[in-house]
């Protein structure tokens, strides 16, 4: 019953760091709201990662927190625009 937990809180912060970082990247992303978990829940073990480095714990597979969530959101999202071209276009 534990890790169903661990997934629906996976989901839940995956979620809510994917849409702030759709809110903080300028321009319209054209990616649904599953896509926008996983962007997420890579977001969160990019946080782990750029954590570890930054404390020197080195690499664990893991999560972050969800500020650490959303700083990976955001550095992936600016990632997947710059890959597949889209531009902001203000009018």
């Amino acid at each position: 019953m534990d890790i169903i937990w661990n997934i629906i809180v996976l989901i839940v912060v995956g979620l809510i760091a994917g849409l702030i970082a759709r809110a903080v990247i300028p321009g319209k992303q054209d990616i649904g709201i599953g896509l926008t978990i996983v962007l997420g829940i890579i977001g969160s073990l990019v946080g782990n990662f750029l954590g570890g480095l930054f404390t020197g714990d080195g690499f664990e597979l893991g999560t972050a927190g969800i500020i650490g969530s959303i700083i990976g959101a955001i550095i992936v999202l600016g990632i997947y625009v710059m890959a597949t071209g889209r531009k902001h276009i203000s009018r």
